[in-house]
C-alpha cells in the first residue's frame, strides 16, 4: 500500500505544477482563468465535420480484426490517417506499434493519448469464437485517437504544447505497452502526462472517471500435484483454491447490471475482492486471479499455499511477479470529471468507486506508473441495448457509434487544456473540487 500511496501522491503534485504553468507572450493563462486557446465550440464544429468519415474508419477496422502482436494493417492504416492529417509518425515501435506528434504554434507541454489497436483472441471471447473479433472496443479506441489528431490538426494554429498519439499493440495478451515503453519513444519525446479511454457498458454520452481506482492486474500460481491419485486430487484442489474467491464471475445480464451497480457504490462489495479460475489439467492446477487492492497479491499468494498443504507432495510455484494493477491517479481523474461536466454537461460524468471490470486487466497500468495521467470508461450503451452489447468481450458487443464524436469531443478539447498548461479547479489545491 505504501508504494501505490506513495505513487499517486507523487503524480499528483507533478500534476499540481504543470497546472500552475504560464506561457508568458502565447496564449493565455488557464490557470489563472484566461480562455482556453482551443475552443470547445471549435472543437465540437470541427468534430461534426468528421464525424461521418470517423464512423466509416471505424467500421473498416471492424471489418478487418488483428490478433495481439499481429496489428499490421490496422497500423498501417494509423499511420496513413496520421500522414494524412500532418503529424510526424513512426511506425514500428515495439512490434506494430505507432506514434504520430503534433507540435501547436504555442510553447506548451507534451501530452500524449493512447488507443490500443488489437482485437480481441477467439479464446478471451465469453464462450469462445472463431476468430479475433473486435468485441473489446478497440476499434472505436482507436478511431477516436484518430479523430482528436484529426481535430487538433485543423486547431493546430491556436493550439499550445505537442500532442502524442500512441497506437499500442498487443494490449489483450498485456505486452504491448512494455514493448512501446521499452523503445524510449516516450522518453526522447519528452511525454509529460498521457490520457486513454476505453468502451465501457454506460450509458452513450456518460464518461465513467477511476479517481484511485482502474482496473486490477494479475498473478498466476502453479500447483503440481503426485502419488497415485493425483488427478482427482488436482481436481479437488482445483475447487478449493477457487473458493478463495469472493465475487463470481457473472453468469447473467442481471449479474453485469449488478456489477456496473456495485462499481459505482463506495465501499461496495468491489472495494476489495478476488476473483479466481483455478483449472485441473492431469496433475496439476493452472491458477489465474485479480484482486483489489493490488497489495493483497501477498496474502492470496499465502492462501494459495494453505489451500495445496494438505495434499501429499504438492509443489506451489508462481511463475511470474504479479502484474501491477492499473491505479488512476486521484486528482487528475477529478479534473478531467470537472473538464467534462463544464464542457459536456453535468450529467457527462460518473464516478466509479471500484476497479472495473474485475475479470481483465489494462496494460495502460505500465504507463500510469511513470507518469500522471487518466483512464476512462466512455459509454457505448445504446438506448435500450442488452448490457452484453456494450460490455466488453461478449460476443455481440455492438457499441453505440455516436460515442466516437462524443468521445473526440471530450479527448480533444481535455488533450488542447493540458497541453496548454492544465486547469486548477476553483477553490483547490488538491482535493476533488468537482
Amino acid at each position: 500500500m505504501e508504494r501505490a500511496l506513495t505513487r499517486r501522491m507523487v503524480l499528483a503534485g507533478a500534476a499540481a505544477a504543470g497546472a500552475g504553468t504560464v506561457w508568458a507572450g502565447a496564449g493565455q493563462a488557464v490557470a489563472g482563468g484566461g480562455r482556453e486557446p482551443v475552443e470547445q465550440a471549435a472543437v465540437a464544429a470541427e468534430v461534426a465535420r468528421g464525424e461521418r468519415a470517423l464512423i466509416e474508419l471505424r467500421r473498416d477496422l471492424h471489418r478487418h480484426p488483428e490478433a495481439p502482436g499481429r496489428e499490421r494493417r490496422t497500423a498501417a492504416v494509423m499511420a496513413r490517417e496520421l500522414r494524412a492529417a500532418g503529424l510526424t509518425v513512426t511506425t514500428g515501435l515495439g512490434g506494430h506499434g505507432v506514434v504520430g506528434v503534433l507540435r501547436g504554434s504555442r510553447p506548451g507541454r507534451t501530452v500524449a493519448y493512447r488507443a490500443d489497436m488489437d482485437a480481441v483472441p477467439p479464446t478471451d471471447i465469453v464462450g469462445t469464437g472463431p476468430a479475433p473479433a473486435h468485441v473489446c472496443g478497440h476499434d472505436i479506441h482507436t478511431t477516436v485517437g484518430i479523430g482528436v489528431a484529426q481535430v487538433l490538426a485543423r486547431l493546430r494554429r491556436r493550439l499550445s504544447g505537442t500532442a502524442v498519439f500512441v497506437f499500442q499493440p498487443a494490449e489483450e495478451t498485456l505486452s504491448g505497452a512494455r514493448a512501446l515503453i521499452d523503445t524510449g519513444v516516450l522518453e526522447r519525446l519528452g511525454v509529460e502526462e498521457i490520457h486513454a479511454l476505453h468502451c465501457g457498458p454506460f450509458r452513450v454520452g456518460q464518461f465513467a472517471v477511476t479517481a484511485g481506482y482502474g482496473m486490477p492486474g494479475q498473478d498466476k500460481a502453479e500447483v503440481t500435484l503426485s502419488g497415485p491419485d493425483a488427478v482427482d486430487a488436482a481436481r479437488r484442489l482445483a475447487v478449493d483454491i477457487g473458493a478463495l474467491a469472493t465475487v463470481a464471475v457473472p453468469q447473467t445480464p442481471a449479474d453485469l447490471e449488478r456489477l456496473v451497480e456495485d462499481a459505482q457504490t463506495p465501499d461496495g462489495p468491489l472495494a476489495r475482492f478476488v476473483a479466481v479460475r483455478a483449472v485441473a489439467q492431469e496433475a496439476e492446477v493452472k491458477v489465474s486471479y485479480r484482486c483489489w487492492p493490488q497489495e493483497r497479491y501477498v496474502e492470496v499468494r499465502e492462501e494459495i499455499r494453505r489451500a495445496a498443504m494438505p495434499y501429499a507432495g504438492a509443489s506451489v510455484r508462481f511463475p511470474t511477479e504479479p502484474f501491477p494493477a492499473l491505479v488512476c491517479p486521484e486528482r487528475d481523474s477529478h479534473m478531467l470529471a470537472h473538464h467534462l461536466r463544464r464542457t459536456l454537461g453535468r450529467s457527462a460524468a460518473i464516478e466509479l468507486h471500484a476497479a472495473f471490470p474485475p475479470f481483465s486487466g489494462e496494460d495502460f497500468a505500465l504507463y500510469v506508473d511513470r507518469m500522471p495521467g487518466t483512464f476512462t470508461f466512455l459509454g457505448v450503451r445504446a438506448p435500450g441495448a442488452p448490457i452484453t452489447a456494450s460490455y466488453p468481450h461478449y460476443p455481440d458487443f455492438s457499441p453505440d457509434e455516436r460515442a466516437i464524436g462524443i468521445g473526440v469531443r471530450a479527448m480533444a478539447g481535455w488533450i488542447a487544456e493540458r497541453t496548454h498548461g492544465g486547469r486548477r479547479l476553483p477553490g483547490e489545491s488538491g482535493g476533488r473540487g468537482d
